[in-house]
């Protein structure tokens, strides 16, 4: 079965990757038709394109934000059985791979293409005022997604460090406020700074932040980090390692459907992407993807 690669050029930083990719799928004997997108609405309109022409297999060639673009679009559609979809690293940002221990080079990634083996993945779902938009490694609320947008500010040379640049830039101008998590008949609340869902066990160039998530097991991993600002500096290591679960300011849940209610300016971004501010309803919906492993 051949897939449909879909190549988004400004991933990553400079050099021809279009040239590797295609030197490396002859390479590896990939059967594939390669399409390169503009824009993300002609993304969403290349990815309809196939679904259309009945192709099961897609491969964004990108980071984080570009499989985003094309796991929303996958979703959209009635799908008999799931969709396998594909990350082929080309950007800054492609962490949900790290979950796997999968190569994080261009070429690595395209050998993963040329194998059999795919996994069942949970997908998450956000539906606020910004309206549905799915995920399939991390949802953000609060300076986390903040930083996530000043990040796309900062030169793409500095690769994986612009995340770690952005939230400090951010948290400097961010102001923790009252924000609770209703988990069936428990509530996390608190003044903090971010509520983190995840679904992978990476985000933000590599930050371990949920350590025990798991992709196929039903939940999503919700973590809350109260605030004042000053106690980043102290939990900010122990994120890079995963050993944050049991500092007394992060207070965490696992579910598969709950509500998270911030102020209505929050920042709210979903696998790196800004999608729109304010409270949302979450949940997930199990084994709603193939993953190419």
């Amino acid at each position: 079965m051949s897939w449909l690669v879909l190549l988004n050029p400004s991933a990553g930083r400079s050099g021809d990757v279009a040239a590797r990719l295609a030197s490396a799928l002859a390479r590896h004997g990939v059967s594939h038709r390669t399409l390169v997108s503009d824009t993300a609405e002609h993304l969403a309109e290349l990815v309809r394109g196939g679904i259309a022409e009945g192709v099961r297999r897609f491969a964004a060639v990108g980071g984080d934000g570009t499989a985003h673009l094309v796991l929303n679009e996958l979703m959209t559609h009635a799908w008999e059985e799931p969709p396998t979809l594909a990350i082929v690293p080309a950007g800054s940002g492609s962490d949900f791979i790290r979950t796997f221990a999968l190569p994080r080079t261009l070429e690595g990634g395209v050998e993963v293409l040329a194998g059999d083996g795919v996994y069942r993945c949970d997908v998450g779902l956000l539906e606020g005022e910004f309206g549905r938009r799915y995920f399939l490694n991390a949802a953000n609320f609060g300076v986390v997604a903040a930083s996530a947008a000043r990040a796309e500010r900062l030169p793409r040379f500095l690769g994986g460090l612009r995340y770690t640049l952005g939230f400090w830039l951010s948290l400097a101008r961010f102001r923790p406020a009252p924000v609770s998590v209703d988990v069936g008949r428990r509530r996390l609340d608190g003044t903090a700074m971010t509520v983190v869902v995840a679904n992978g066990q990476f985000f933000g160039g590599g930050l371990n932040i949920a350590p025990q998530a798991a992709v196929m097991d039903g939940m999503l991993d919700v973590e809350l980090f109260l605030g004042p600002r000053q106690r980043a500096f102290t939990l900010m290591p122990r994120v890079i390692r995963g050993l944050h679960l049991r500092h007394p300011a992060v207070r965490k849940a696992r579910a598969a459907d709950f509500e998270v209610r911030v102020p209505d300016d929050w920042p709210v971004e979903a696998d790196g992407e800004i999608i729109g501010t304010g409270p949302a309803h979450v949940r997930l919906l199990p084994g709603a993807v193939d993953f190419k492993i």
